[in-house]
């Protein structure tokens, strides 16, 4: 071969993955979000005194990405119960003001552990809190809209060109927990329930090729540390990221909570457990992170919106009879339906967001708000065949559990016994899931799909 004919080549080699790693930017920041001292640990209402100390630091991460056309999205990942929209439409007024980015550049995602630490506004009516315990809760969900807007600004302020890939893998500890019985379905352990154990995987490489972020997900529940855990950590995903950091020195891991309302890590409720459940999902995504994936490409596209879900009917005189309950739960959310009932506004439905995110033609995010069942996953998964589409929960809000239409019939803790913890008046309308099925059409169509 001539020198000029080499020398051609290999300049033609050079703009081509010049071009491929320039049509995106990308940029990563975390931000350490452990509680300074004892606070009131979420998702278990048998809980009766403070955290005692920390197995794991919790984090805040964010992927910060930009097509070649200056489109942005930036993807925050939460090692927390669930973030209220008074958290996240206080903190993307803020970015929007600081950075010009809309709300539809957003998207917020917890991982749903329960050994993190309560946040104001998210599980109100779930425990009698002390005036000193509300006031240290209070503090924490300041700081953390604080930490959440500067870690955002750190991940835009570290864009560099960058390429990004994607593999799906696999895990196989979650379980459908809804499990039947002769009076009713109770949380247990249904092996023949609908499941999704694939692990999606973003693999972010800078322009050499060096791994600078993984963003990978699961549906299941962070409850592998059960209620009489008092340790503040990120339960299996906190182990998961990890380890994976650990194995990539440098990079960033970052957990996205799926549909995971009625999945639970099986088995659990020792330390070990949820440290084995972490390196069980590790190295699933290791597993992608080494093998063939395929090339993300652009435009970034985004949409969001929220919608009104109804609520079913109720009454004032339905609570009346709850306000002096020996219940903790069930007398906290009377008196909370009552004030509302005061003040003219009866509370008759929930506010629901759904995003859409599109890379390109062939891969989209759906992010639905608040404790999604898996049937939504599937069914969304069905609806948009030609598309790979990663599905995640606890997204931008997490306001109740959200029930499928069969759920809901079948009635169980997701249904209707857990609206009383998130302060919600009773079970939805059997509408909602196409109600949010419409909201779900309507923003995958604005990005194209």
């Amino acid at each position: 071969m001539s020198s000029l004919l080499v020398k051609t080549v290999s300049l033609l080699s050079f703009l081509a993955l010049s071009s491929a790693a320039a049509e995106f930017r990308a940029g990563v920041a975390r931000v350490d979000i452990t509680p300074a001292g004892p606070i009131r640990l979420s998702g278990y209402a048998s809980r009766t005194h403070p955290s005692d100390g920390v197995i794991t630091p919790l984090y805040a991460k964010a992927l910060a990405i930009e097509d070649s056309k200056k489109h942005r999205i930036v993807i925050v990942t939460t090692d927390l119960v669930g973030l209220p929209r008074a958290i996240t439409d206080v903190v993307s007024a803020r970015l929007q003001k600081e950075y010009g980015l809309d709300r539809a550049q957003l998207l917020f995602n917890c991982s749903h552990t329960h050994t993190g630490p309560m946040i104001q506004g998210n599980l109100t009516t779930m425990s009698e809190l002390e005036p000193t315990e509300k006031q240290i809760i209070a503090d924490y969900s300041l700081k953390l809209t604080d930490e959440l807007v500067s870690v955002v600004g750190g991940a835009l302020k570290d864009l560099a060109p960058a390429d990004i890939w994607y593999g799906v893998g696999e895990a196989g500890f979650a379980i459908n927990r809804r499990e039947p019985t002769a009076t009713g379905v109770k949380i247990g352990l249904n092996p023949k329930g609908p499941v999704d154990h694939t692990v999606p995987v973003l693999r972010v490489t800078d322009a050499n090729g060096k791994l600078r972020a993984v963003l990978f997900g699961y549906a299941c529940h962070n409850t592998t540390l059960t209620g009489q855990f008092y340790g503040i950590s990120g339960d299996y995903a906190g182990f998961a990221q990890k380890a994976i950091e650990d194995a990539n020195p440098g990079a960033t891991a970052m957990f996205f909570q799926l549909c995971a309302g009625d999945q639970n890590p099986n088995p659990r409720s020792t330390l070990a457990l949820a440290e084995d459940h972490g390196k069980e999902l590790a190295a699933s995504v290791e597993k992608v992170l080494s093998g063939s994936l395929e090339r993300v490409r652009g435009p970034v596209r985004t949409a969001f919106q929220v919608n009104d879900v109804a609520l079913a009917p109720h009454t004032r005189d339905e609570f009346e009879g709850l306000k002096n309950d020996s219940n903790v739960s069930k007398r906290l959310n009377a008196q909370l339906m009552l004030r509302a009932y005061d003040a003219g506004h009866p509370v008759r439905s929930v506010a629901y967001p759904v995003q859409a995110i599109r890379f390109g033609k062939d891969l989209a995010i759906l992010a639905l708000g608040g404790e999604v069942v898996v049937d939504y996953d599937l069914r969304a998964k069905r609806e948009f065949p030609k598309t790979k589409l990663i599905v995640a929960g606890y997204s931008n809000d997490v306001m109740c559990y959200i029930p499928s239409k069969r759920v809901l019939q079948e009635g169980g803790y997701e249904a209707v016994d857990s609206m009383l913890y998130y302060g919600q008046p009773g079970p939805f309308t059997p509408d909602v899931e196409e109600t949010i099925f419409t909201s779900i059409h309507q923003v995958m169509k604005r990005v194209g799909l």
